[in-house]
């Protein structure tokens, strides 16, 4: 069966008195919007329409950042008049369209790939013209609640602000996220009236038409935390609380130790291999790719899209940006490397620095194989750094003043004392 998929994503998100949009807010590292692409991705839709509205521009150049082409579009609510003329605005990017349809909203990015899977199982085996997700809450207030039939079939969803006082204490509350049939969706859409009291279009409202003249389906998750929504700053560390923990059970589940979870930080796009250990205190950032067998930290910041090749050392309160390590080298102690491309069995001194910056420019540092660099050497970029090459601790290396293969380099200015006509060079392991 073909799939599509439509996300709201056009409001501005008040209560989190940020200039930023709502679905741009980061949960480890990834906007709030990029966790709902990928859950329509994985689920195989061919299409996915964003409805966007506030500051659309920032939502367009971020997904057209993912690089995802004409499968993903992004359509402007231009007035907000509630979601359920938001998801008519993507009635012409899916026009002639004829499968099932997923509606998402951006604010609730712990929605799980398995809970998707489930929700379409049950469209697809029960042949319904919707089919929603739903979860039993002790303190449902603030949701609309799901009322059900005699024969516990799913009658109409009911918003808070039009319940009566029996409806309130309805536990089954509607999550926001559905499959309709595309051809009974966008039908549907047009029978649904204006609510009287804030004057929007509820979405909510079809499901009390499918109900009178097709079927809805309902499925209920066990997980009530994978339904949060973030509608302030406070719910936003909430749920980033829990995804945080679920990517670190994740990687220890695929062979990587961290030692104390509670302390380290790992974004959604990082990719560590198995049998590193990441330290206390330490934070990957920004789509670092880490290699097999490498120790992290403690208190190490590797961010910018760094690369660290297999069986690396990176130790306490070191520093990576935009830097390349190639395996088996050490950065042990106190060191900063940005826009750095370090070779293979490197050491690294305590407290050496790249100096990369300027002042209107970032520039890039070489080390080449099997260098060695002494405690507190400054590398002021664009430099290179020669293969074997050693330099001097406390050497300060000008731009442009690149050190020989095998040079010994000492001072402030760095100076050449000799080359050394080393057949062997020490691993420094």
């Amino acid at each position: 069966m073909r799939k599509a998929a439509i996300i709201l994503a056009a409001g501005k998100g008040t209560r989190l008195r940020s200039i930023l949009p709502k679905a741009l807010h980061p949960i480890c590292g990834k906007p709030m919007l990029g966790y709902l692409v990928e859950r329509a991705r994985v689920a195989g839709c061919e299409k996915i329409v964003v409805v966007g509205g506030y500051k659309i521009e920032l939502v367009r150049e971020y997904l057209k950042s993912l690089g995802l082409g004409a499968s993903l579009v992004c359509v402007e609510q231009k007035e907000q008049l509630g979601s359920g003329h938001a998801v008519q605005q993507a009635a012409r990017a899916l026009k002639n369209f004829q499968g099932a349809v997923f509606v998402f909203y951006c604010d609730t990015p712990l929605i799980s790939q398995a809970t998707v899977k489930e929700l379409f199982k049950n469209y697809s085996s029960e042949k319904t013209d919707c089919t929603l997700l739903s979860v039993e809450l002790k303190q449902p207030f603030g949701y609309g609640r799901v009322q059900r039939g005699p024969s516990a079939e799913v009658v109409k969803i009911i918003e808070e602000n039009d319940a009566t006082s029996d409806e309130k204490n309805i536990r089954e509350i509607n999550v926001g996220c559905y499959v309709f049939s595309a051809v009974r969706l966008f039908e549907g859409l047009k029978k649904i009236k204006k609510n009287p009291q804030k004057k929007e279009y509820y979405l909510t409202d079809i499901v009390e038409i499918f109900s009178q003249s097709g079927k809805v389906g309902a499925v209920i998750t066990a997980d009530a935390k994978e339904v949060l929504g973030v509608n302030s700053q406070k719910d936003l560390a909430r749920v980033e609380e829990i995804a945080q923990k679920r990517i670190l059970d994740g990687w220890m589940d695929k062979g990587v130790r961290i030692r104390c979870p509670k302390t380290v930080t790992i974004d959604a796009d990082v990719r560590i291999g198995q049998d590193t250990t990441v330290m206390p205190h330490t934070v990957l950032e920004q789509g670092s790719v880490i290699g097999r067998g490498c120790k992290l930290g403690p208190f190490a910041r590797i961010r910018g899209n760094s690369r660290v090749g297999n069986h690396v050392v990176v130790g306490n309160f070191v520093e990576l940006v935009r830097t390349t390590l190639g395996d088996h080298t050490q950065v042990k102690h106190l060191s900063y490397l940005g826009d750095a491309s370090v070779g293979a069995y490197v050491n690294i001194g305590a407290g050496t620095i790249t100096a990369n910056y300027d002042g209107k420019n970032k520039h890039q540092t070489v080390i080449r194989d099997r260098a060695s660099v002494g405690s507190g050497t400054i590398l002021v970029a664009p430099v290179v750094v020669g293969r074997a090459a050693v330099t001097g601790a406390g050497a300060v290396v000008t731009r442009r003043n690149n050190v020989p293969d095998r040079a010994l380099v000492v001072g402030v200015p760095a100076r050449i004392i000799t080359k050394r006509h080393l057949k062997r060079h020490p691993r420094n392991l």
